[in-house]
């Protein structure tokens, strides 16, 4: 992302932590639930301690996206910091795994106040934090009481924040990621810290592996500059009657955009009905060369 971009950022959250609305908070309690969810989930669980989360996915059994949450430790339970919006699914779909398993799921969101902030802001002493495990360029999350009232909660700090994440290649959740379509490695999840390699069997993780080791991966969910008029999401981008790619979310001239592989290793822009978007890859990818 752009020099500006980031100090947009430092800038719209110099007063401190700002607030994200649209998260909510489970709580998994039980003796079997670092097991339950070591089979269930595309990350190494037992890594998950005080101060030290780890970002998963649970997918399908064909390997597709379902939810991705972060996993923070909170005593003798595991809090999953995930959307507000399809927490009651998620929540479900863990009942449905457990069998008998000794775990215990309950929406605690009430409860908890999700934050984020630059690095150097101090914390309140009842709150949980970590460095975002995605990519620390991120900053840090929090997980608050909800009786503690948001410090930034302007529309200015959140579009601030997106233009990060999106700039870094982050995707947000189902917003970027089609729910029972999308596959992980194209949506940057194994760049991400999202996904264990030499842990042991979970659920959709044969195609996962099998997508890394055959080399199958064909697209990418990159950043682009947008100049014109912004495609919707679900957009499919069409460049002399081929689909190249497909648009994803956005936050002013900046947007994510599923692109082919072969499509960006010409490194020129798309365009489409009126729109040129130009991809704007991140520092930490790997060179396209490298993906086949």
């Amino acid at each position: 992302m752009s020099l500006a971009d980031t100090e947009a950022v430092q800038q719209t959250n110099a007063a401190g932590w700002f607030h994200l609305p649209g998260r909510g908070v489970l709580r998994l309690s039980g003796q079997d639930r670092v097991a339950f969810l070591q089979g269930l989930v595309s990350n190494n669980v037992a890594a998950v301690a005080p101060g030290l989360a780890v970002y998963a996915c649970l997918l399908t059994p064909q390997g597709k996206f379902l939810h991705d949450f972060f996993l923070v430790a909170d005593g003798e339970s595991i809090l999953i910091d995930c959307e507000a919006a399809r927490s009651d699914d998620l929540a479900r779909r863990l009942r449905m795994y457990r069998l008998r398993s000794k775990v215990e799921v309950a929406d605690v969101s009430r409860d908890y106040r999700i934050f984020t902030c630059k690095t150097d802001v101090s914390a309140p002493s009842n709150a949980m934090v970590f460095t975002d495990p995605r990519i620390a360029a991120l900053g840090r999350r929090m997980l608050a009481p909800g009786t503690l009232e948001p410090e930034e909660t302007s529309f200015a700090a959140n579009v601030a924040y997106d233009r990060l994440r999106i700039g870094l290649a982050v995707p947000d959740g189902s917003r970027d990621m089609e729910e029972g379509k999308a596959i992980l490695l194209e949506n940057n999840i194994d760049l991400l810290n999202g996904i264990a390699w030499d842990k042991g069997c979970y659920m959709g993780q044969e195609l996962t592996a099998r997508t890394r080791y055959r080399g199958l991966i064909k697209k990418r969910l990159v950043p682009v500059r947008i100049a014109g008029a912004t495609p919707s999401v679900g957009t499919p981008l069409i460049e002399n009657g081929t689909e190249v790619g497909e648009m994803r979310s956005s936050a002013g001239d900046l947007g994510l955009a599923l692109v082919r592989l072969d499509v960006l290793r010409r490194n020129r822009p798309i365009t489409i009905d009126g729109a040129t978007l130009t991809p704007e890859l991140p520092d930490y990818f790997p060179a396209l060369s490298e993906e086949q």
